[in-house]
């Protein structure tokens, strides 16, 4: 790891209905995202199904919750952010300084 990269967490909510990826294909393509970015992907928490508090979306009531670690340069939080907007499968994203 890099003295300028910095460490984050970020959690993903991800929407598989009527794809024909699994979750663990999803993932992959987020830590090659990361990487793609300059990014080291540390650690990889699969949380599991949950319901959502508030549901927004009648037909979308619960989703797969993934908790990823990694270290990036200070840029690579907003890049990830803009290059998974376009992505269907990843239905919000949260990232934090760790």
């Amino acid at each position: 790891m890099k003295s300028d990269n910095r460490n984050y967490r970020a959690s993903f909510i991800l929407d598989n209905r009527g794809k024909e990826e699994s979750v663990d294909q999803i993932v992959d393509g987020i830590k090659k995202v990361i990487t793609e970015l300059k990014g080291e992907v540390s650690a990889v928490e699969n949380v599991g199904k949950r319901d959502f508090a508030r549901v927004t979306d009648r037909k979308l009531t619960g989703a797969h919750y993934v908790q990823l670690a990694f270290a990036a340069p200070a840029a690579a939080p907003a890049q990830l952010r803009e290059k998974l907007r376009l992505n269907g499968s990843v239905y919000r994203t949260l990232i934090q300084n760790a």
